[in-house]
């Protein structure tokens, strides 16, 4: 399938594909307008529930997720993976929430998980530069990256998944794989990124 790409790094599978051009502008928009509005942004403000240490998380209004058809979108992405990998059919499709990440030069998010059963980010804006390490002769540069965490290291199957962000790429995963994404420097562009959690229901 075109843009859609099942992955299998360690235990449970994870997806990577694309974004349409269109929604990723269409949720820069909604954003760039969004963050001029003290009041709202205040209002929709997740920062004390949320586990990210970056200046600013929020969530994205139902109206807004509805006229861009966003669950309807994960929703797809998630039944092609559920029969592509389990070779089940979704019943059920429950978005629980959906925010945006807006990360800067030294923020980061920590090790974590999320709730529900299907997660998933998304790349709005990544910055050009993420920066070199301390120590440049390091093999990897792990800056402004996402870290699948799962398990532990054996001979046969790694414990970590690292994922360079670029524009438009969007992964799902299951809520219980940990996670981290790490800070970067160099820039201060701003690293943009949407998230979301949901239930789903299978048929028997």
């Amino acid at each position: 399938m075109e843009n859609f790409e099942v992955l299998k790094p360690f235990g449970p599978s994870i997806v990577k594909m694309k974004m349409p051009d269109t929604m990723v502008k269409e949720i820069n928009n909604y954003v760039d307008t969004l963050i001029l509005d003290e009041e709202k942004i205040k209002k929709l403000d997740q920062g004390h529930m949320l586990i990210g240490k970056v200046q600013q998380e929020f969530l994205m209004e139902v109206n807004f997720m509805k006229k861009i058809k966003w669950a309807e979108f994960l929703a797809s992405k998630v039944s092609n993976w559920v029969k592509e990998d389990l070779k089940k059919d979704i019943k059920n499709f429950q978005l629980i929430k959906s925010w945006v990440v807006r990360q800067f030069k030294n923020d980061y998010n920590p090790v974590h998980w999320h709730s529900g059963e299907i997660s998933g980010v998304g790349y709005l804006k990544v910055p050009h530069n993420l920066g070199n390490t301390s120590q440049p002769d390091k093999k990897t540069n792990e800056n402004g990256k996402l870290q699948l965490i799962f398990g532990s290291p054996n001979l046969f199957s790694k414990s970590t998944f690292l994922i360079k962000p670029e524009l438009g790429d969007f992964y799902l995963f299951p809520n219980y794989l940990m996670h981290t994404v790490y800070p970067f420097s160099g820039t201060d562009e701003e690293r943009r990124s949407v998230s979301f959690n949901a239930k789903v229901e299978f048929f028997k």
